[in-house]
């Protein structure tokens, strides 16, 4: 008799599903234009759902989103549109449906400065598309919150 029992042998299966479920998000992000929409996360969505075997037509999509669920579907949505920048020792949670994007420090004790807040939304291409104005931007604690330019 093994080892494992059932029980863990589902848990390692789910923990492998989840990494690799992370890692196709991770990987295939940046393939859906244009980068830090909604229609990015739509066809990303779409092409999971298509290698998935279902067609595109709307019910099936539907079917797909239902059965992701509100759970995985917010972790997924999560990683999508979060970067994390090692070489500046940031993280950006940049969500176009959220009201700002955060630029969080990666070391614990770091404080962002806007200086760096704007290096990291230049490196991913968001700079653009966030209010100009840095009288709008706030700190909160250590990180920094910026709203998105109100034509978003």
């Amino acid at each position: 008799m093994s080892a494992m029992d059932d029980s863990q042998a589902i848990l390692f299966q789910g923990k492998l599903v989840d990494f690799a479920l992370a890692e196709l998000v991770r990987q295939h992000r940046d393939s859906f234009q244009p980068l830090w929409t909604v229609d990015s996360w739509a066809k990303l969505l779409i092409w999971m759902a298509l290698n998935c075997g279902l067609s595109g037509e709307r019910e099936s999509l539907e079917l797909f989103a239902e059965a992701l669920g509100p759970r995985l579907t917010g972790r997924l949505r999560g990683l999508f549109y979060e970067r994390t920048l090692e070489d500046l020792e940031l993280q950006l949670m940049a969500d176009p449906a959220e009201p700002q994007v955060l630029v969080m420090p990666i070391a614990p004790g770091a404080v962002v400065t806007p200086q760096q807040a704007s290096r990291a939304l230049d490196q991913v291409g968001l700079l653009e598309r966030v209010d100009s104005d840095r009288s709008r931007w706030q700190r909160l604690d250590a990180l920094v919150a910026i709203p998105w330019k109100v034509s978003q």
